[in-house]
C-alpha cells in the first residue's frame, strides 16, 4: 500500500491557518471581557467601581451574564495560548509566555464557577461592609483570581524579556508596564486603598488588552 504524501506547501498553510485561529483566541478574549464586564458595571444597579471589583457582578439575578464572561474568556485564552506556544516557539520566552497564559485562562474559568458572595450594597439590597463570614466559594474565587493575576503578571514579564532579546525596546517596555499596572492595581486592592477596585479593574484589563493586542500582532505575521 501506498502511503498517502501531503504537500510540504498545503501542510504548511494548514498549520499557519491553524495557529491564526488560535491567536484570534487570545486577540478577542481580553476586549471581550472587558467589554462585557465595563457595560455591566455602568448598567447595573447599585454597582460602583470604585467600590465593587468587576468580579462581583457575578452575583444576583443578572450574575449569570459575568459568570458566563469569564468562562468564554478563560475558553479563548486557553486556546490562545496554544496559538501563542505555535508562534513563540524557539523564541526567548516561547515556552513560559504560553504557560502562563494557560494557567491565566484556567483561572479565569475558575473564577467563573467560585463566585463570590454579595458584599457592600450590591446587588442592590445587600447590607453595607463585608459579610461577617466568607463561604468556601468565596474562598474559591479569591484563590482562583490570584492565580490568574499572578500568571498573568508573570506572562507580561516574560513577553517583555521576549520582546528585548528580539530588539523591540518599544514592546518591551510596554509589556513591563502591563504587567506592572496589574501588579500595582491588585497590590493597592489588597492593601484596601482608596478606589483599590477600580485600580485593579485598570490593571487587569491593561494586562488582559496587552495580550491580546500581542496575539493580534503574531496573528498577522504566523
Amino acid at each position: 500500500m501506498t502511503a498517502i504524501q501531503i504537500p510540504a506547501t498545503t501542510a504548511s498553510t494548514g498549520t499557519s491557518a491553524a495557529t491564526r485561529s488560535l491567536l484570534t483566541c487570545a486577540a478577542v478574549a481580553g476586549p471581550l471581557w472587558a467589554v462585557v464586564a465595563l457595560t455591566q458595571a455602568a448598567t447595573r444597579e447599585g454597582f460602583d467601581l470604585t467600590r465593587h471589583p468587576l468580579s462581583l457582578l457575578s452575583t444576583g439575578s443578572l450574575g449569570w451574564l459575568q459568570i458566563t464572561n469569564f468562562m468564554v474568556a478563560g475558553v479563548l485564552t486557553i486556546a490562545g495560548a496554544a496559538g501563542l506556544r505555535r508562534a513563540l516557539h524557539g523564541a526567548p520566552g516561547g515556552r513560559w509566555a504560553p504557560r502562563l497564559v494557560r494557567v491565566n485562562g484556567i483561572g479565569m474559568i475558575a473564577a467563573g464557577v467560585f463566585v463570590m458572595d454579595p458584599a457592600d450594597g450590591f446587588p442592590a439590597g445587600t447590607p453595607y461592609g463585608m459579610p461577617e463570614t466568607l463561604t468556601w466559594h468565596s474562598y474559591g474565587h479569591m484563590a482562583a483570581g490570584s492565580i490568574a493575576f499572578i500568571a498573568l503578571i508573570a506572562a507580561c514579564y516574560v513577553l517583555g524579556r521576549h520582546f528585548s532579546r528580539a530588539g523591540n525596546r518599544g514592546h518591551a517596555i510596554a509589556s513591563r508596564v502591563a504587567g506592572t499596572a496589574l501588579l500595582a492595581g491588585n497590590g493597592w486592592s489588597m492593601s484596601g486603598g482608596t478606589a483599590g477596585s477600580l485600580a485593579l479593574a485598570v490593571g487587569a484589563i491593561t494586562a488582559m488588552l496587552w495580550v491580546s493586542l500581542t496575539a493580534a500582532r503574531l496573528r498577522r505575521t504566523a
